[in-house]
């Protein structure tokens, strides 16, 4: 059965690589070895399998064992040499066992010197002798499974072989195949049953409490179990069986559907290995689970260890930190279900106080509408601390408050978030919502008042922003004081005209003034444009020229020729469509014609902002 090629193999190995410690000389190098190496030797010479020599000397460390003579004996042996890296596998499976030298007892050197032998037949089987059912006896008594599919693996009692990974490796003594896992035998797993790290999915499998677990895994994605087989690592909230019989409520498993149940299984894995005393150092807060909610965004998952640890405010830790090999299981009381948004405010107590808002004398209108599985929504969170802080200076309807941190029809993470207006579900009339100005250049801040303390809290129906301040119902002054583009335009209303108060007129609300109010808003750029910036007498003209009092006057009440008389007296003019890029073109009262409306539509309470390009200028004749 040897053949010239085994031969040259072997030679060209004791030739090129390197001894391990135990067999260099004095300088470090590896010496050649003989032709007539024995299995011994051949392994001391490839650096591949130095664990493995290192395992058979601190084997042989007790009194018991004498595997090195043994195996340098005339044999014919055949050994399934596990390679450096399946001895780190097995190290990781061991809990307590970083490094071989945790192997100091006799006790703890007979076992290896066990597993050693379960590695070792008595005969010499080189490849051609190897054939799909070969039983293979072992030194350590009991037998090896050969499967061929493909490639040649070693079955032991374990659900994983081992791949044979370079075969036939001659010796003077019988033949070594490499392979990729340490094989153990049933003796062995009996005996350290109490420290053998398992993959998750083998761990469920070996639980009597985790069956219903198990199934959902196999009846919810066939590959789910595969999955949590992986490297991991992974932190698994495993609900026990009566938690799933609570979820199903009389149901079976077959009748959810799979993606569902899928998903709501991965809302109970975790990317990485996150201990119990891990989640009490940091107390409450968010981590991401492996499920999937809106814009195809990891499910946040609220944490909470004021009592125990609990999950979203439902699910409760009753065996913490049960050890995998590719992560760790923490067993939990009940399913958790995927959040809406109203189950992550609900969830964290530090949400107790907006949800007291909305839920005020029974309200249902927001739990209702913020439950919608069929709609988008973005929330902006007031904390607790938050509603403390608000005085309600204007006296503005609460419900009215709350509906203006809802954005309604779209999730908006945090990365897609730029300076910008959306509409709230807020109204200043019947289907015209107010508008949220949001402001990135630092963080991001909400109409100039509230900034954004945790983003992308992901449910399944939208995303919550939590915030720092409540925000209140916006007035033009608000939209004209947070935008930066208006800079100029609230300082000539300010510092520039100090002697009329615009920011009270043009704060009214409710009727208590010339509200409501159309402003005809000039960026900075329209003030720049100009040779200079007229003293205040003929500046507050200009600026009364810009706003229409006692109407709301939006972009689609707009018609070609549309006529409206300004608060400083005389008439604008506009024009459908607006040339070039204008949406509109407006005619001021001292005949200047094309001049742009670039936006339109900035809806506050108290009235409507357009953003106009060029500063507006009266008749100075009259």
């Amino acid at each position: 059965m040897k053949t010239l090629k085994h031969l040259s193999r072997l030679i060209l190995l004791l030739l090129f690589i390197g001894f391990s410690s135990c067999s260099n000389d004095d300088n470090g190098s590896a010496p050649p070895m003989e032709e007539d190496a024995n299995i011994v030797e051949a392994a001391q010479a490839t650096s591949e399998l130095s664990t493995l020599v290192a395992a058979l000397q601190k084997a042989d460390e007790s009194a018991n064992n004498d595997l090195i003579t043994a195996l340098g004996g005339d044999g014919p042996f055949t050994v399934f040499a596990p390679t450096n890296e399946a001895f780190n596998d097995l190290l990781a499976q061991l809990d307590g066992f970083d490094s071989l030298d945790d192997f100091s007892s006799q006790q703890l050197q007979d076992l290896l010197a066990v597993i050693l032998r379960y590695h070792v037949v008595a005969e010499a089987a080189f490849s051609t002798d190897l054939s799909d059912g070969t039983s293979l006896t072992t030194l350590q008594g009991s037998s090896l499974q050969v499967v061929i599919d493909g490639d040649v693996f070693i079955q032991d009692p374990t659900n994983v072989p081992a791949q044979v990974v370079d075969a036939d490796i001659e010796a003077s003594n019988g033949v070594v195949h490499v392979i990729d896992k340490v094989l153990l035998p049933q003796a062995i797993l009996d005996e350290l049953a109490d420290i053998i790290l398992v993959p998750i999915t083998d761990l469920a499998l070996g639980n009597e409490n985790l069956e219903n677990l198990v199934a959902a895994l196999t009846a919810a994605n066939g590959d789910l179990p595969t999955v949590l087989r992986g490297d991991g690592p992974f932190t698994v909230l495993a609900p026990t069986d009566e938690a799933f019989e609570t979820f199903l409520d009389g149901a079976a498993l077959a009748d959810i559907p799979t993606d569902v149940l899928t998903n709501v299984l991965l809302n109970h894995v975790i990317g990485g290995e996150i201990t119990s005393e891990d989640l009490t150092g940091l107390g409450s807060g968010y981590t991401s689970t492996l499920a999937t909610g809106a814009g195809e965004q990891n499910v946040s998952l609220f944490f909470d260890t004021t009592d125990g640890v609990t999950f979203n405010g439902v699910s409760s830790v009753v065996a913490p930190d049960v050890k995998a090999l590719n992560g760790i299981v923490h067993v939990v009381d009940a399913v958790i279900d995927i959040p809406n948004i109203v189950d992550h405010a609900l969830a964290n107590p530090g949400l107790s106080s907006l949800v007291a808002a909305l839920t005020d004398g029974g309200n249902t209108t927001f739990t209702d509408l913020l439950s919608d599985e069929e709609e988008l929504f973005t929330v902006f969170a007031p904390g607790n601390d938050a509603f403390s802080a608000f005085t309600n200076p204007n006296s503005n309807d609460i419900n009215a408050i709350l509906s203006n941190h809802v954005v309604v029809g779209a999730a908006a993470f945090r990365s897609g978030l730029t300076n910008s207006y959306v509409n709230t579900a807020a109204e200043f009339d019947v289907d015209e919502n107010l508008s949220l100005y949001i402001n990135t250049d630092d963080g991001v801040t909400l109409n100039g008042t509230s900034n954004v303390a945790m983003a992308d809290i992901v449910a399944s129906n939208g995303v919550i922003h939590t915030v720092d301040a409540v925000i209140d119902l916006p007035t033009v002054v608000t939209f004209a004081t947070a935008d930066p583009t208006f800079s100029t335009l609230v300082q000539a209303l300010t510092e520039l005209t100090p002697s009329t108060d615009f920011v009270s007129v043009l704060s009214a609300q409710d009727g208590s003034g010339s509200d409501p109010f159309t402003i005809f808003a000039p960026t900075n750029d329209a003030f720049a444009a100009l040779a200079s910036i007229p003293g205040e007498a003929d500046l507050i003209p200009i600026l009364q020229h810009h706003v229409v009092a006692g109407a709301n006057v939006r972009s689609e009440d707009l018609t070609d020729g549309a006529t409206a008389t300004t608060l400083e007296g005389d008439m604008i003019t506009v024009n459908l469509p607006g040339t070039g890029d204008n949406i509109a073109d407006i005619t001021d009262g001292a005949g200047n014609m094309g001049i742009g409306i670039d936006a339109v539509d900035v809806q506050a309470i108290n009235g409507v902002i357009h953003v106009v390009d060029t500063v507006l200028v009266p008749d100075t004749s009259n």
